[in-house]
């Protein structure tokens, strides 16, 4: 089993920055890559980006540009940079690990984009 804890949710104006942060424990060995979902009210659960171990990321048009992800093998932990926040930006974050064909998911954390 994997365990996935994120941090760094919060509520930020339009046009603010926040750093979301996933860690992962447990039987990691083989994790090949780690990534960011996102779910707003009433709607389904929507890529928003990936990074696979050697360093490949891949963004959701909706993001490209303004967020970015990166990770540390070395420490096991994936963050996601978000800057230019728009409202629409408003959802629960969740982060996900891939390994041996299966996916993992952390409880997530809220992302709120308001004035």
């Amino acid at each position: 089993q994997v365990q996935l804890v994120e941090s760094g949710g919060g509520s930020v104006q339009p046009g603010g920055s926040l750093r979301l942060s996933c860690a992962a424990s447990g039987s990691i060995f083989g994790i090949n890559a780690m990534g960011w979902y996102r779910q707003a009210p009433g709607k389904q659960r929507e890529f928003v980006a990936t990074i696979t171990n050697g360093g490949t990321t891949n963004y959701a048009d909706s993001v490209k540009g303004r967020f970015t992800i990166s990770r540390d093998n070395a420490k096991n932990t994936v963050h996601l940079q978000m800057n230019s926040l728009k409202p629409e930006d408003t959802a629960h974050y969740y982060c996900s690990a891939l390994r041996f064909g299966g996916t993992y998911w952390g409880q997530g954390t809220q992302v709120t984009v308001s004035s």
